[in-house]
């Protein structure tokens, strides 16, 4: 699914997004109620499903469809801070949990289920049990100044080589949502998703499907990053649970981040240092509290960051280079009982939401991905049309090997390099020791404006350390700025176009450690189903 482009395809491509990024700003924010055709199968239901929303930034109103339930408690409950297009979320992001007070079975806009319809077995059936099926295809390109190929783009992520025409994502989604606005009954869901494509690398959790990027290093792959239970319970007998009770059991999203692997979850194509660095999946049980309409505290559980409970039986390795006994423990140290816990504050007017996590604690012993992250995110809304977003962390891995030692007696030592975890530069007062703790820490905005029901100007920018080198193969620090447009065609269609510059301050650490900065200018369209 990759192009590599040579020169003469660069115009092509140019024009391509030129063309694309022509804007519709013709918006009806109140649409008129659409009926469906009177007769009609899965194809015409499709066609009116995307047809009937072009250039609206809500779905039209059936009046043939009965009174919808509260999709939201009353007030005093704060209210939805912002909306979809065109932004990534309604809510303050928050990870782990669904929003208690505001999430409903069928809630999904999505042009597949319009077109299955309820007037058949299988779509009745679906109705029934409050299934929905959907998802999207993402599909992006960048130009970029590194040059020396391969990875050249690196550490900036998810569009790692320069020059590229991907397929970012195909996902798709069989979910079960519980109602968490109702207080009176115990009700349950379930999420299971697929993604395929480049971001399947981001994905990967060592011991599910990990062959494909630890071994083979392919550039496409698949995934399941979400594959969880859920059980919401507000009240046991007459008594109520505070403002209700979550359990999620499986594969999650780890908390908290701005940002998130899924694409209709970024305010833009490319993603930050920040993200791009840090936790991105666990697997385990996180329990969310909702103490009051501002106030949410979480505890979890989990086997560590993007590993899983079996990595942590013992194997004896034998080092392939020599013949002889090589690694003897666990296949992955990191794999060991590890600890979440978070909060979450918003004011009464929801212009303010703070949300604080200490993610995936344990001994901070090297592992596969066995970061120890303690940080959160701050969002403030000035009025309707800006708001900022902000997030801070500092990570770390204990026993981390000096670069000088190679991975030796390791459990990675067996991985293709490509793909190992990578070593510490270890201070120069520890020469002589062949370990240390290795460290980063970040700061990163967005700043937000809205001028049109479909359309978002983002600005970004960023600091970010890596002290000793470890997540990006550089001890420096480094300096990333972007501005991306995201314009939705419908709430089904988005584009979203940028320019970013990203900056090592130390050394060279872009175009495979040969220059000190790089210009990438990209875009994606991400079409839903």
């Amino acid at each position: 699914m990759v192009i590599r482009y040579q020169a003469a395809c660069r115009a092509s491509l140019a024009a391509a997004f030129l063309g694309a990024a022509a804007p519709a700003f013709a918006v009806d924010v109140n649409p008129a109620p659409v009926a469906a055709p009177e007769e009609s199968n899965f194809f015409t239901r499709l066609y009116h499903a995307y047809g009937d929303e072009w250039g609206l930034a809500a779905a039209p109103v059936d009046p043939n469809a009965p009174p919808s339930p509260p999709s939201r408690r009353p007030a005093p409950w704060p209210p939805v801070p912002e909306t979809t297009p065109p932004y990534p979320f309604t809510e303050w992001p928050a990870g782990g949990v669904d929003y208690i007070g505001s999430s409903l079975p069928n809630a999904v806009d999505s042009p597949l289920m319009k077109a299955i319809g309820t007037d058949n077995p299988v779509g009745k059936t679906l109705e029934d049990a409050h299934i929905q099926i959907y998802g999207w295809v993402d599909v992006g390109g960048n130009f970029s100044t590194a040059h020396s190929g391969y990875a050249a783009n690196a550490p900036a992520a998810y569009s790692y080589t320069p020059d590229t025409l991907q397929l970012d994502q195909a996902v798709m989604y069989i979910e079960r949502v519980p109602d968490t606005v109702q207080q009176d009954h115990v009700d349950w869901g379930f999420r299971i998703s697929g993604i395929y494509g480049e971001n399947y690398r981001y994905t990967t959790a060592y011991g599910v499907f990990s062959n494909q990027l630890l071994y083979h290093n392919h550039f496409v792959g698949y995934d399941m990053p979400m594959v969880y239970g859920e059980l919401y319970v507000p009240r046991i007998g007459d008594v109520k649970i505070f403002e209700g009770l979550e359990f999620r059991l499986g594969r999650y999203i780890s908390v908290p981040d701005i940002e998130a692997q899924l694409a209709p979850n970024n305010y833009m194509y490319s993603h930050s240092m920040t993200y791009g660095l840090d936790n991105y999946t666990n697997t385990g049980l996180l329990t969310s509290l909702k103490l009051t309409k501002n106030w949410m505290i979480q505890f979890g559980i989990s086997a560590g960051t993007e590993t899983v409970p079996w990595n942590s039986r013992y194997v004896s390795l034998i080092n392939p280079a020599t013949g002889f006994q090589g690694y003897q423990g666990a296949r992955d140290p990191g794999t060991q009982p590890s600890y979440t816990g978070c909060v979450q504050w918003e004011n009464d007017s929801a212009y303010d939401n703070i949300y604080l996590c200490a993610n995936a604690f344990n001994n901070g012993h090297w592992g596969y991905n066995n970061l120890q992250w303690l940080g959160g995110t701050y969002y403030h809304k000035f009025d309707e049309n800006w708001h900022i977003s902000i997030e801070s962390y500092y990570m770390y891995q204990k026993n981390v090997f000096d670069v000088g030692q190679g991975y030796g007696n390791t459990p990675f030592a067996y991985f293709r390099p490509t793909n190992t975890p990578f070593e510490a530069v270890c201070p120069y007062e520890l020469s002589g020791q062949t370990q240390c703790t290795a460290r980063e820490w970040s700061v990163l905005a967005y700043l937000n404006y809205k001028f049109s029901p479909l359309d978002n100007i983002s600005l970004r920018a960023e600091f970010y350390d890596d002290i000793n080198g470890q997540r990006t193969g550089f001890p420096t620090r480094y300096n990333n700025y972007a501005l991306g447009w995201q314009h939705w065609f419908s709430p089904q269609i988005e584009i979203r176009p940028e320019m970013a510059y990203y900056h090592s301050l130390d050394k060279p650490a872009f175009d495979n450690g040969t220059r000190h900065a790089i210009g990438i200018a990209s875009m994606d369209l991400i079409w839903h189903y």
